[in-house]
């Protein structure tokens, strides 16, 4: 069992060398041995699942022996197998969902290129999960912004290109603000190791002045790592760089990059900075208004939208801010549901991402609310799926998204403060209501008959849509259905940091 403790960084590199490999493959063999090689890294992550939670314990990979502050660690515990397992089952039903339209959104000869950048992102992904270092977090983060940016790009037109270089100029203001923070944290505590870090950090917190410099450090990171995530009001650049992208990379895009610069965000907060010194610093109080903030400003504009593309990115927006809501609680119970509503939203929004191209092309390839009319009479699988979407998000209970709103509640009773219980339950309400508004106008609509377009019924049973969607709505019904389960892993893989 012993060896298992190696799969961490097989993972990592694997996924590197993948990234090389694809470069050199046709376009199907790309797009077969980067689907083999999910399914490999799924097992991988289930088994170390498996093993830490049997354990009950974490373990670290020291890689060259060097010592702190300048050593270089993997930690793995049940949190860090959790989201890896998640993250890479979730990549792996995107690119498969999202195949059938890669190859007429791109260049054929780029097919492959794709599949490179796919599994260089897979291996930033799993560092900023598994990383012990907060360096280290930083140069996989850069990957990640990168090969993010090109899967955007490879879809070769002017709107994606212009997407592309917004996206790719916001995240490198938030790449310079988080490294600014790294340094600063560098200074105060002459480590770059997260436990050595949060050794220091619990020693000197009490001394007067600490606090402050320890605050301007935390709120920089913090400002980078939202930039780069969409919280409000850097959110603007979603619409277009989810738009406009092949299914594929919005499914990628929406679920798992933004949600591995939050992960490593809780993870400094958690490992670093610690939950006790993060309540002295005004950070919370901001986070918790921006998150608010954001469910609402973010459920406005999805609503009043007519293109359903730019419909869930913008919903995208306001689950990012329930997100950072219960990260601004600064308590467990609101990492708990933060990191509960990561998986949540990320399984929903990869099945809706690759959803949408399905009803689009039932409707003649139009993405205008009033020409989707009966869309989803004509391909009755997106339909439905969009459906069980659409639920989740709006939270109907026995899905995911009912049980993300559960423990945000909880979390808000919890957090001692009648002035956060009412801000939160107000912002749950609010929100609940605007999704169901937008969401059931949109079923509605595709769901109504169209009368006579000239549109045929759209071929449907397509294995390759198929799978990952009934893979997708089988994990979202069990998060909303045993959330317990997943919550009880989330809470005891807290309890062993730092």
């Amino acid at each position: 069992m012993d060896f298992i403790r190696n799969f961490p960084l097989f993972m990592i590199i694997l996924s590197l060398f993948s990234g090389a490999l694809c470069f050199m493959l046709p376009r199907k063999a790309s797009f077969v041995y980067t689907v083999c090689f999910e399914c490999l890294l799924t097992a991988m992550a289930a088994a170390l699942l498996v093993f830490t939670s049997q354990t009950g314990s974490s373990f670290t990979y020291t890689m060259g022996e060097f010592p702190a502050p300048w050593g270089n660690e993997i930690r793995a515990g049940i949190t860090e197998s959790v989201f890896a397992l998640g993250f890479v089952f979730i990549l792996l039903c995107s690119v498969t969902g999202g195949y059938r339209y890669l190859n007429g959104d791109t260049d054929p000869t780029k097919v492959n290129l794709f599949f490179a950048l796919v599994n260089l992102l897979t291996a930033a992904l799993l560092s900023l999960v598994f990383t012990n270092d907060i360096f280290t977090g930083y140069v996989f983060l850069e990957i990640l912004t990168l090969a993010s940016c090109g899967t955007v790009v490879v879809r070769e037109i002017g709107k994606t290109t212009l997407a592309a270089i917004r996206y790719m100029i916001l995240n490198l203001l938030g790449s310079g603000l988080f490294l600014l923070g790294v340094v600063l944290l560098y200074d105060i505590t002459g480590n770059l190791l997260m436990e050595p870090m949060h050794g220091v950090i619990t020693e000197i917190v009490s001394e007067s002045g600490v606090i402050p410099s320890l605050s301007i450090a935390v709120a920089i990171l913090t400002i980078g790592l939202s930039i780069k995530s969409g919280l409000f009001p850097f959110h603007y650049w979603m619409p277009d760089t989810y738009g406009f992208s092949t299914p594929s990379a919005a499914a990628i895009l929406s679920s798992l990059t933004s949600k591995g610069y939050i992960f490593l965000l809780i993870k400094i907060y958690c490992r670093v900075i610690g939950l006790d010194t993060l309540r002295q610093m005004p950070v919370c109080d901001v986070l918790l208004s921006l998150g608010l903030l954001g469910i609402a400003v973010g459920s406005v504009q999805a609503m009043h939208t007519n293109n359903i593309n730019t419909m869930i990115a913008f919903s995208s927006a306001a689950q990012i801010g329930y997100i950072f809501a219960g990260i601004g609680l600064c308590t467990e119970d609101g990492m708990i549901a933060a990191l509960f509503h990561i998986l949540a939203h990320a399984m929903t929004k990869s099945m809706l991402f690759i959803t949408v191209p399905r009803l689009s092309e039932a409707a003649g390839g139009a993405k205008v609310f009033r020409d989707l009319q009966g869309s989803g009479i004509r391909d009755k699988d997106a339909g439905v799926a969009f459906a069980i979407g659409a639920f989740s998000m709006i939270g109907i209970p026995i899905f995911a998204g009912f049980a993300s709103k559960l423990l945000f509640g909880i979390a808000a009773i919890d957090s001692g403060s009648n002035f956060k219980l009412t801000m939160i339950m107000l912002a749950l309400a609010v929100s609940s209501m605007l999704n169901a508004i937008y969401f059931i106008r949109t079923l509605i609509r595709i769901f109504t008959p169209a009368g006579d377009t000239g549109l045929m019924e759209h071929p449907r049973h397509h294995a390759g849509f198929l799978i990952p969607v009934a893979l997708l709505t089988a994990v979202n019904l069990f998060l909303g259905l045993f959330s317990g389960v997943v919550t009880e892993l989330i809470t005891r893989g807290l309890a062993m940091f730092p």
